[in-house]
This record gives C-alpha cells, sequence and structure tokens, in this order.
C-alpha cells in the first residue's frame, strides 16, 4: 500500500537557458508515488540524475527547474546569486520559524 507524501516547503528555481532563473520558496505535493511533484498548478518528474543544472522537468513545457528543501542557512540556489528568493504568503511563517529559526523575520517576503 503506497503511503501519500506530506506536502512540505521546498526551493522551486526556474532553470530556463541559463545557470540562475527567478525562484520561489512554495509548498510542493506529491503524486502517491512520490515520482511527480506539483506546484502552482505545473507537475514536475524527475531527470534522474541527466540535468545538466536542474533535476526536474515541467511535464507540459519541459522547461528545467532546480527543486531542493531549503536549507537553514538559506542560500538555496545551486549557483551563487544576488537575486533574492520570494517566499509564498501561505508557507512564510513556517519557513522563517521552522526552516531558518529566525521568527523575527516571518513577515518578510523575500530570503
Amino acid at each position: 500500500m503506497a503511503h501519500s507524501i506530506k506536502p512540505r516547503i521546498m526551493y522551486i528555481e526556474y532553470k530556463g537557458n541559463d545557470l540562475t532563473g527567478p525562484a520561489r520558496i512554495g509548498r510542493v505535493t506529491f503524486s502517491k508515488t512520490g515520482e511527480t511533484l506539483y506546484y502552482r498548478g505545473k507537475s514536475f518528474q524527475s531527470l534522474k540524475g541527466n540535468g545538466f543544472k536542474a533535476n526536474y522537468f515541467d511535464v507540459d513545457t519541459l522547461e528545467e527547474y532546480w527543486i531542493s528543501g531549503p536549507k537553514k542557512s538559506g542560500g538555496d540556489s545551486l549557483y551563487a546569486t544576488n537575486v533574492a528568493t520570494e517566499i509564498d504568503d501561505d508557507v512564510r511563517e513556517e519557513y522563517w520559524i521552522e526552516i531558518r529559526n529566525n521568527p523575527d523575520l516571518k513577515h518578510q517576503k523575500h530570503t
């Protein structure tokens, strides 16, 4: 019997044709098998190690993404960037309190 995987806060970065791209912190849900991730109406599947700068692709558009669990220290992008990452409103407090252990920033909308 397959257990459903609990939704979790993840770092989602669009790779397009570049090493860095626009990114967000948001809640991702999973298929029962864990093979597919869902975020904002998009479905993502693993590149199974075949990606150059990405680890998932959008099932509909084949565009590549880097999706990973956010780090307690921040610095979630695969490659260093000075671009602030937007945090979805529905996960902002949980991100700052539970993941970053910095409740003073719970109203901050970007990393």
